[in-house]
């Protein structure tokens, strides 16, 4: 009986986060769903049946039922269940969010989980007292057993984003490596399909020499939600005005959707690792951004409104270079959240540091806020009407937007404004359910996770605003700036400068629930899964929105780019796993 009403906990858990989805029309779906729950529950029977241990037998029961009412409210917001990478990132910094999700729609659905686990226990002790209940309870596993065979079948026809798996597994799963190392070389920005040329803006090469370098890291912020980039909205009109004065990379993509690993890629032009902890970034042997420009004699220096200590980010930026790091808590402030504090605080900051030093000597900021992230507080009302979510992530891109233009208006006053190589580059971006299940960053790969807005401005330099129509990364960020400043870079870097003449792909991995590997390659962008080996293309010329799957059209360009990616990541595990 404890079997039965398990299996009834998790298909009642799977039909609350199911609920209201755009499923498919196949009779192979309910199996889809819940064949791996049907296979823990059957383990749990043989041992439930050898044990005859009531207490430890309910204990565990209680744990998994348990288990499943806490996976279920998070699985409603980002569909997927818990994973190692996922447990990793909840701590006292998503306080704000987490407490956002406490809401009636959850707690309800928690407290029908928990009457579920409870009354159809209940409920069978009375059937099995007649002998038709205890023979029909008997023949279950009968039953059960071949379903269980046809699950994999199932699932190969039926998209479930991971939502089929069972919340043990999804956990289990995940704590195992899914790319083996490998000693692997090659370009892997080069397509596999044939080289492609860029224009070329080498008569740039050195046009901000000598001029100090402020890099902003905007927290979540998405190409497609951003005037410059084409959208109706405008939440961020100083870095509109600012993209009118200088270079925008039209293009540009994260090497992985989360702030940490792609701090790493845009500071020392690395690739990271799937599977991989942003500790193990701290042995890179790739020189940072920072690290160069203060051995040509900058001041260097990170102003952080959040906390260096979430999700391992002090092994990303400390010894970088940063000859002055500052957080939250260094930073302190008029507003504080579990995230951090207010922008305008750090702004103070970063001009403290910059009036405290010599006049003369060229100096290096880098400043990331935390305005942007869920769930989209800001310590006054926006612009936009809040109807939706959205229209809170929009006031909070403002409201970063306001730090920036504080920032631009105080190089001006100083007289620093014509001194100064602007950059400014989006973290990640963030998504609002375009896709089926797609909600936050970290979890998917398409338009609105990974395409970042990227800006160089030089006033007085660059004289005229350009757009790079190539494809982009973060890897090209430092390497680039370089470029701009006269510098060279180091021959090991991953990324190119994007002024030379040579274009190359971007590509992409996340590892935070499911492993999907992908890549920009021109107007083609493909994304394919470890999982269950699905591929998709799409042609984002005629199909900006991702909506038509060309892969079953395209097979030769498909199985070339599954292959290029599989020896990328396999590379990038090998290099890390090896270390310096």
């Amino acid at each position: 009986m404890r079997a039965v009403g398990l299996f009834a906990v998790f298909t009642l858990g799977k039909l609350i986060v199911l609920w209201g989805r755009d499923l498919a029309s196949s009779v192979w779906v309910p199996l889809a769903f819940l064949w791996q729950d049907l296979a823990l529950v059957l383990v749990f029977a043989v041992f439930d049946r050898l044990s005859r241990r009531a207490a430890l037998n309910w204990g565990i029961y209680a744990a998994l039922v348990a288990y499943m009412a806490l996976n279920v409210p998070v699985a409603r917001a980002v569909s997927s269940w818990l994973t190692w990478p996922m447990l990793r990132a909840v701590g006292g910094t998503l306080t704000d969010s987490i407490f956002h999700y406490l809401t009636c729609q959850n707690m309800a659905a928690v407290a029908a989980l928990a009457a579920t686990a409870v009354g159809v226990p209940r409920l069978l002790v009375r059937v099995t007292s007649r002998n038709w209940g205890r023979v029909g309870l008997a023949a279950l596993p009968l039953v059960a057993l071949p379903l269980v065979a046809l699950g994999p079948l199932a699932t190969a026809r039926v998209e479930t984003i991971g939502l089929d798996r069972n919340v043990v597994a999804a956990l289990v799963l995940s704590a195992f490596p899914r790319i083996a190392p490998a000693d692997a070389e090659g370009d892997w920005r080069e397509s596999p399909l044939g080289p492609v040329q860029a224009e070329d803006l080498s008569s740039l090469r050195g046009v901000a020499a000598g001029r100090n370098v402020l890099l902003v890291v905007l927290e979540s912020a998405a190409a497609g939600y951003l005037r410059p980039y084409g959208a109706a909205e405008d939440p961020m009109p100083n870095l509109t005005r600012l993209a009118d004065d200088g270079l925008l990379a039209e293009h540009a993509y994260v090497v992985y959707p989360e702030s940490i690993k792609g701090l790493h890629a845009m500071l020392s032009s690395a690739w990271p690792a799937f599977d991989t902890a942003p500790e193990v970034y701290a042995r890179s042997p790739h020189p940072a951004l920072g690290t160069l420009l203060a051995q040509a004699g900058y001041r260097t220096a990170l102003f952080h409104s959040g906390r260096f200590m979430y999700l391992g980010m002090d092994s990303v930026v400390r010894d970088r270079g940063y000859q002055t790091l500052a957080d939250a808590g260094d930073i302190g402030g008029n507003h504080e959240s579990s995230f951090g504090v207010d922008e305008p605080a750090t702004v103070e900051r970063i001009f403290q540091w910059i009036d405290a030093g010599p006049k003369q000597q060229p100096f290096f900021v880098t400043y990331m806020p935390v305005a942007g992230h869920h769930p989209y507080d800001t310590p006054e009302p926006g612009p936009f009407l809040e109807h939706e979510e959205i229209d809170r992530y929009r006031n909070a891109l403002d409201y970063a937007d306001q730090a920036l233009g504080s920032l631009l208006v105080g190089l001006r006053v100083r007289g620093l404004s014509e001194r100064t190589l602007i950059v400014v580059v989006g973290d990640h971006g963030q998504a609002f359910g375009q896709h089926e299940g797609n909600y936050g960053h970290t979890l998917f790969l398409y338009e609105e996770n990974v395409r970042v807005p990227l800006v160089f401005a030089a006033p007085g330099a660059i004289r005229r605003p350009r757009r790079i129509g190539r494809i982009a990364s973060h890897v090209d960020l430092a390497p680039t700036v370089l470029d701009l400043l006269g510098l060279v870079a180091p021959q090991d870097y991953q990324g190119v400068s994007l002024l030379t003449g040579r274009a190359g792909m971007a590509l992409f991995f996340t590892d935070y629930s499911l492993g999907f590997l992908g890549l920009r390659d021109g107007r083609w962008k493909f994304i394919y899964q470890l999982e269950d080996g699905r591929s998709k293309l799409f042609d984002l010329v005629d199909d900006p929105g991702e909506t038509v799957n060309l892969a079953d059209r395209q097979l030769e360009r498909v199985a070339a780019y599954r292959e290029h990616l599989l020896r990328w990541s396999a590379s990038n595990v090998g290099q890390v796993s090896m270390g310096p």
